[in-house]
This record gives structure tokens, C-alpha cells and sequence, in this order.
């Protein structure tokens, strides 16, 4: 058994579980700044701004996934270590590269997009359905990294 090969597979289940969720956490942080504004001066809109705030927050998830993922497959999860090659290792790093670094990214965008739209939500709550499509609009980009992660992790042979 290569020990190189396993800590590269390590090391891209841990790039796709730090950087997604580090976006999560700044993308949650910057709409939860403009959410409490809004629930200051309006507390019956908490459960609308609660929702899109949490939107940032999937990335995460999608990264946190992909790690359980290839733990599972490079077997920490449920057995015993796979002998995995350098090239093994290193392709399974690659693989995970997609959702944590489209994750880091796309969450601090949504992140500002959701801010914006909890201004919308501030000053027309009827309007929530429509501002709800702007922050999901960023989501559809982190679905793709997540999609290619996990084909990508799944298609390797270990």
C-alpha cells in the first residue's frame, strides 16, 4: 500500500469538506448580517429571511457529502484501507477539487445574492417567491461541481 496515495485521497475529501464549508459559513454569515436588519425592524419576516439565509449554507452539505463519499470508498468508513497508488490518490484529489472549490465560491456569491434579496423581502414580502430565484440562481452552479465530484470520485477504481 502506497501511504502517499491515501493521504492525497485524504486530502481531497478534506479540500472538498473545508473549502465548501468555508463558503457556507461566510455566505450564511453575510445574508444572517442582512437578515438580522431586517428582523430588527420587522420581527414577523424572521421565517422568510431564515430561508434564504440558509441558502449559502447547501454547499457545505454538497462538500460534506463528497468527503463522506471518498472516506467511504478509500475505506476509513466501514473497512479497511484501500492500497491506493500515488496516481489512485491523486486522481481522487482532483476529483474532489470541483465542489470545494466551485463550493467555496459560489456559497460567498450566494451569500451577497442572498443579502440582496432579504432587501427585497424588507421592503416587499409579497415579493419573496421572486427574490427566492435570485439566490437559487448561484445554487444551480454548486449542483454542477457537486454533480462532477461525485461522478468523478464514484468512476475511480480503487
Amino acid at each position: 500500500m502506497s501511504e502517499l496515495g491515501i493521504v492525497y485521497a485524504l486530502l481531497g475529501a478534506a479540500v472538498a469538506v473545508f473549502l465548501s464549508g468555508t463558503g457556507s459559513a461566510i455566505g450564511v454569515g453575510i445574508a444572517g448580517q442582512a437578515a438580522s436588519g431586517v428582523v430588527t425592524e420587522d420581527p414577523s419576516k424572521f421565517a422568510k429571511v431564515l430561508v434564504v439565509q440558509l441558502l449559502p449554507g447547501t454547499q457545505g452539505l454538497y462538500g460534506l457529502l463528497i468527503g463522506f463519499i471518498t472516506l467511504q470508498k478509500i475505506g476509513v468508513l466501514g473497512g479497511g484501507l484501500a492500497d491506493l497508488s500515488v496516481q489512485t490518490g491523486l486522481l481522487i484529489l482532483a476529483a474532489c477539487l470541483p465542489i470545494g472549490v466551485v463550493g467555496l465560491l459560489s456559497a460567498i456569491a450566494q451569500g451577497k445574492t442572498a443579502a440582496a434579496a432579504i432587501g427585497i423581502i424588507a421592503k416587499k414580502p409579497d415579493q419573496f417567491g421572486k427574490a427566492m430565484l435570485f439566490p437559487a440562481m448561484v445554487e444551480t452552479y454548486a449542483i454542477l461541481a457537486l454533480l462532477i465530484s461525485f461522478l468523478s470520485v464514484s468512476g475511480i477504481q480503487v
